[in-house]
């Protein structure tokens, strides 16, 4: 499923490498231009197209090379600090051969984690620390496949439809965001009208046949492969099977901005960075135009679950959009996992430098792994925050991210509002009635915020709570309807000894282990009414 060792890069002068590797079913290529400067601190792997060439004919490294330079694949592949990756089947006569599940077993050895060089990524157990192989790097819900004759016709009877495999956390649907099909010679019978086709220099049979079956789709006499990539391929992405139409931030009025900050290494950190003195911290914002000038602004730090990345959780978690709506700062982290909580206040310091933050509205939210380290922060710096909302996990109280003691004696006295949601369907704990420690943490909260109500629900009687999830009704409760999902976020509020409503539990009929836009929007509405 994957290369046991990493492949040996061919350097080809001005920033440009290339490798080769032998998968078995197929054999692959994989150019890589000069990249961004920021490129090794901020994983643009998210929003980079996954673009994948079916060769017709095997090329060599240097024509392969050679052959994205001319067709500007390679300017588009510079421009998210991506590759182009060639294959060809391991197969006698290529393509006539190849089998239906070829494409499977690409995507089956191609991934996006936050350890990656060269167009290559390299798969690490967080908790052991051990190399467990060597992936093509591609976002596999932005794969554009291109398709020449032979290729072509392959993707012709084997893309248009749904394609199942091996998505981003196990079995899912692969089916490509986009395909290129030039030189057809057979007649294409899609069985998805949801595929985006660019069609290129085919007879006009054949594009009647996609005209009557396509809902996207673009027809050129030639290709223009960087024009055709602007006006129409970047477009889509599938997530989950559906198809996305991609947000203009530009149409948006919206600045996506990157960025990274020096910071001395604190003691207690157990990430990659250990034992340095001081280590970069890497850094997505966004802002809508001309906002700056109208600061100080409330500013969210958000941050990713672990093996993603300051976009992709900016983006599928839809925050990005609720900054546009509710004209606040985002800013996500990237790779937090090598930071500590005590990094994470230089790191503010030094972004209020930079950005008019309002000192007053620092918020933070993280999901799964990144939700662990928004507790770090309400364990060890809570006087700095007007709100925190972690989301989807925890660890033990007074364990951090590492699953390692705080550092520091943990918070017990300054309450900080907090937003806590989680799935009532997903497989990891993260809800009271799913793990003694999600149990426990709720009961710190409680006592730390000084709620009127006391939280008396007992881990072990879990099974006859008269309220299943948390154990305790809210002392005001609300359900919001997320027409986009056709579920319900039920929140629970509770109040302190003021009467304020400074703590919602909230929970998610159906979610499994997931972040999602409804749930974050719900969260801002909670968290921006507090002021530190």
């Amino acid at each position: 499923m994957s290369l046991a060792k990493m492949p040996e890069i061919k350097v080809l002068g001005n920033g440009r490498k290339a490798w080769s590797a032998d998968f078995g079913s197929f054999r692959a290529k994989v150019y890589v231009p000069e990249q961004l400067p920021l490129s090794n601190i901020v994983n643009y792997g998210y929003l980079a197209p996954y673009l994948m060439v079916l060769e017709e004919q095997e090329r060599s490294l240097e024509g392969a090379a050679d052959f994205a330079e001319n067709a500007g694949l390679a300017d588009i592949a510079r421009k998210y600090s991506g590759s182009v990756v060639f294959i060809y089947p391991a197969l006698e006569h290529g393509w006539e051969d190849a089998p239906e599940d070829l494409f499977a077993d690409v995507i089956a050895n191609s991934r996006i984690h936050e350890y990656f060089t060269d167009g290559c990524v390299t798969a690490v157990n967080r908790f052991t620390g051990q190399k467990e192989g060597y992936y093509i790097r591609g976002a596999i819900f932005r794969t554009a496949v291109y398709g020449y004759g032979k290729s072509a016709d392959y993707i012709a009877r084997n893309l248009l439809k749904t394609v199942n495999g091996q998505f981003l956390w196990g079995p899912g649907e692969i089916t490509p965001a986009c395909v290129i099909l030039d030189g057809l010679s057979v007649v294409p019978a899609p069985e998805r009208r949801d595929i985006p086709v660019v069609s290129i220099g085919n007879s006009d049979e054949i594009n009647a046949a996609l005209q009557s079956t396509c809902d996207h789709l673009l027809i050129k006499e030639s290709a223009d492969v960087k024009q055709d990539f602007t006006d129409f391929v970047w477009k889509f992405k599938r997530w989950v099977g559906g198809l996305q139409i991609n947000d203009d931030l530009k149409e948006m009025g919206m600045v996506q901005e990157s960025g990274s900050v020096d910071v001395q290494t604190s003691p207690d950190n157990n990430g990659d960075d250990r034992g340095t003195p001081c280590h970069d911290i890497g850094y997505v914002a966004w802002y809508n135009e001309g906002l700056l000038e109208k600061g100080p602004l409330p500013t969210l730090l958000t941050f990713h679950g672990g093996g993603d990345s300051a976009l992709y959780i900016a983006y599928e978690s839809g925050w990005y959009r609720i900054a546009h709506e509710y004209r606040f700062l985002l800013i996500s982290i990237e790779n937090h996992l090598n930071s500590t909580a005590t990094e994470m206040m230089e790191l503010i310091d030094i972004l209020k430098e930079r950005y008019p933050i309002d000192e007053h509205r620092i918020y933070a939210s993280g999901f799964s792994m990144g939700g662990c380290k928004t507790w770090d922060l309400y364990q060890e710096y809570p006087e700095v925050f007007a709100a925190l909302a972690p989301m989807d996990a925890t660890f033990e109280v007074g364990l951090n991210t590492y699953g390692q003691p705080a550092p520091k004696e943990i918070n017990r006295s300054v309450p900080v509002p907090v937003f806590y949601a989680g799935g009532e369907e997903t497989p990891l704990p993260e809800l009271p009635f799913q793990a003694e420690k999600c149990h426990d943490r709720i009961r710190y909260l409680f006592e730390v915020n000084r709620l009127k109500t006391p939280y008396t629900a007992k881990y072990e009687d879990r099974e006859h709570w008269a309220e299943p999830i948390y154990g305790i009704s809210g002392d005001k409760e609300e359900k919001v309807y997320d027409e986009t999902r056709d579920s319900y976020l039920t929140l629970r509020y509770f109040a302190d000894e003021t009467g304020t409503y400074t703590t919602v539990l909230a929970s998610i009929i159906g979610q499994g282990h997931e972040c999602r836009p409804h749930t974050c929007e719900e969260a801002w509405k909670f968290m921006s009414q507090f002021k530190r």
